[in-house]
């Protein structure tokens, strides 16, 4: 006879207040839904005291303080903050080499043939690399932190709308770009409140070999980073050396607060702040 456990609707409820369910045995129907009628009582008061704190004390999401944190450290590393157009051309998509061929393509939200909602920052922050480049001062050092746009199928780890940070340093010396990328990387993972990551070395469809950092118990990657000169370069016509990392705001806090799901902490009308408000 197959053990007694959570049925998937309660599970599901459970997850949904904040709770992983333990594989949890029990000796009959009875004693399951006694047992999650008093779990779901005692959480759902918790996530009420929760969201009144938030209403009443705190009033900043974590997505919120986490984008004025990393906002503030980069700024003091000289990092200068922009921002970009979330409607692209598909010809600037074609310029990552994001065509009808992509695997990305078909994921892009289209708003008519020739645009798009962004799936990514970089190819406004390459526009921008190429007017900066025209200045004498060097290093050049930016970044974006806004919303992009996916068709993604996996809801557990992947979102349809996310928070990026790109960040771009131009005009290193070729021998710095590694470990300068390495010393960037760190820091925005220590902001995020991240202790235990690491970096790995991939192949990207779009960037090529990219230096990842992947951080949580299931080694989720939440930042891709990549070095230039680089064959991405030449459409743009850009000839500075440089070094850029994406980092993935929800995939950070998901992984800091020790949770599992990414949908909590993004743009939501299903939660505040983490705080399921079916409650």
């Amino acid at each position: 006879m197959d053990d007694l456990t959570w049925t998937d609707t309660q599970a599901r409820r459970l997850k949904e207040l904040g709770m992983d369910p333990e594989n949890t045995v029990f000796s009959t129907p009875e004693e399951r839904n006694k047992i999650f009628q008093q779990i779901e009582k005692k959480q759902v008061q918790s996530e009420r005291i929760r969201l009144t704190k938030f209403l009443t004390a705190k009033k900043k999401t974590h997505l919120a303080q986490l984008t004025e944190n990393l906002t503030a450290m980069l700024n003091l590393q000289g990092f200068a903050r922009v921002n970009t157009p979330l409607i692209i051309s598909k010809s600037s998509l074609s310029k990552m080499t994001i065509d009808e061929n992509h695997p990305l393509f078909h994921q892009v939200y289209w708003i008519n043939e020739k645009q798009c909602l962004r799936p990514m920052l970089a190819p406004n922050l390459y526009s921008l690399m190429v007017d900066f480049s025209r200045l004498n001062h060097r290093p050049i050092s930016f970044f974006e932190i806004g919303s992009c746009f996916r068709k993604e199928s996996d809801g557990a780890k992947h979102s349809s709308e996310f928070t990026m940070l790109n960040l771009v340093e131009m005009g290193l010396p070729k021998e710095n770009r590694q470990h300068r990328l390495e010393e960037l990387a760190s820091l925005v993972a220590q902001t995020a409140g991240l202790n235990n990551f690491k970096f790995e070395i991939e192949d990207s469809k779009v960037y090529g070999t990219t230096l990842d950092v992947v951080a949580g118990p299931d080694e989720i990657e939440v930042a891709s980073g990549a070095m230039g000169p680089h064959p991405l370069d030449e459409p743009w016509g850009l000839t500075d050396t440089w070094v850029g990392m994406g980092f993935g705001l929800e995939r950070l806090l998901m992984i800091s607060q020790g949770n599992t799901s990414i949908g909590r902490w993004g743009k939501s009308l299903a939660y505040v702040d983490g705080i399921r408000l079916r409650i």
